[in-house]
């Protein structure tokens, strides 16, 4: 007992890394976001205050005849809201699938998108919107480009993005992933000023997804905020979503899996994916580098991908950043905060909801290693990993993803 009987608590002291606290930052927040069972009942509304009379509605060729999307398009008719509806999005959107939808935008003059459905349905919706307004190409929206200038008359879409599962965090961003056909390859597209006008989060769309999908979505989430949280660099506010990201996957993920009826669990699991989301403005790392190219060639669900390939790369770059994996052992309410116990951890964890432990169970072939390194190396998330890799560093991950990730 210390002075006027108050317990003294032994503090733990943390250094300071200076040199990244004392440098110029930029730091850009997302978007309004709302969140609740039931709200998608409020899309009527929440279009007329936006000024939308004629929104597309955009989703992916698995979910055009789900109940949600006949459910969406009542409620705006009972408002007197014009829609219609484009879904010819795959399960990884291609750059002709982007044209046909900006085709039908133009001549059924609408004057926003409302984008429905999983990570797919948003990055299309949100491809669409690059190219609606104006005479530019796709690629010219490239991430590695300098932004196009987009005139107030030639302005983008308003768009709503409304997630029906949880992994993506797609719906606060202003990136899409969007394969090229002629080069085999994803690429990410994007523009500073096509932020969603509101993302709106409703866990009760997700009560339906499949088992499989929501492990594999909800593994994507996870892989998010792991990947952002370890890129080098100072944001505070990336980070601190990772890790709350994290401590809600650890409750949420495995009971969502077990009991799909559970609201409480969807809830978490979809809060979970949308800090995910605003972690990886942050940059993500070599499982998504790998899987994008993956994906791209072999129409792969990214998430399951992403599961698959977790193992290898984070046995790849975790040692050496205890303090990193001690905070995210925290937050995920490992017992034991040391590198070994939470690379095992994360073994278990993806053993619990069924992730196949290599990429030839689903069907990848050993002979294209190669190739797949050779692009993984051109992605834009292979230049945020924390750790640096050679060609043949990155090679063997491939390989050893395909024939035995864990």
């Amino acid at each position: 007992m210390g002075k006027r009987g108050l317990v003294k608590i032994p503090m733990r002291i943390f250094d300071i890394d200076s040199e990244e606290i004392l440098k110029p930052q930029d730091w850009s927040f997302p978007i309004p976001i709302s969140y609740g069972p039931g709200r998608l009942n409020e899309i009527a509304q929440f279009c007329q205050s936006l000024e939308i009379n004629n929104p597309l509605i955009v989703t992916d060729n698995n979910s055009k005849q789900l109940p949600f999307i006949e459910n969406l398009k009542g409620l705006l008719n009972e408002s007197n809201i014009e829609s219609d509806l484009f879904f010819d999005i795959s399960p990884n959107p291609k750059d002709n699938e982007i044209a046909k939808g900006c085709l039908q935008f133009q001549s059924g003059n609408h004057d926003a998108i409302i984008a429905i459905g999983g990570g797919s349905a948003m990055d299309g919706g949100k491809a669409i919107c690059l190219t609606a307004n104006n005479d530019l190409e796709l690629w010219d929206f490239e991430w590695e480009l300098p932004p196009q200038r987009i005139s107030q008359e030639n302005s983008f879409p308003k768009i709503i993005c409304i997630p029906t599962t949880a992994g993506t965090g797609a719906e606060t961003d202003s990136t899409a992933m969007v394969t090229h056909l002629e080069k085999g390859m994803k690429f990410c597209i994007c523009h500073p000023d096509l932020k969603p006008s509101l993302a709106l989060l409703d866990p009760e769309l997700t009560l339906d997804l499949p088992l499989n999908l929501t492990a594999w979505t909800g593994a994507d989430a996870m892989i998010h905020s792991l990947e952002a949280y370890c890129v080098p660099g100072f944001n505070p506010f990336c980070d601190g979503a990772a890790l709350e990201s994290l401590s809600l996957i650890s409750k949420s993920l495995v009971l969502a899996v077990e009991e799909p009826q559970n609201l409480a669990a969807r809830g978490g699991m979809l809060i979970a994916s949308c800090l995910g989301g605003i972690a990886f403005l942050k940059g993500l790392g070599l499982v998504h580098a790998i899987s994008h190219m993956i994906g791209a060639e072999y129409d792969t669900h990214h998430g399951l991908t992403n599961a698959i390939v977790l193992p290898v790369v984070t046995r790849f770059n975790l040692p050496g950043m205890d303090e990193k994996v001690r905070c995210m052992s925290e937050a995920m309410q490992f017992e034991d905060h040391s590198v070994d116990s939470f690379l095992s951890n994360l073994d278990k964890l993806l053993d619990k909801i069924n992730i196949p432990r290599s990429l030839s169970e689903i069907g990848i072939p050993r002979d294209c290693a190669q190739r797949i390194a050779e692009k993984s190396m051109l992605d834009a998330a292979y230049g945020t990993n924390p750790r640096s890799s050679s060609y043949e560093e990155v090679l063997q991950l491939v390989s050893t993803s395909i024939t035995k990730a864990r």
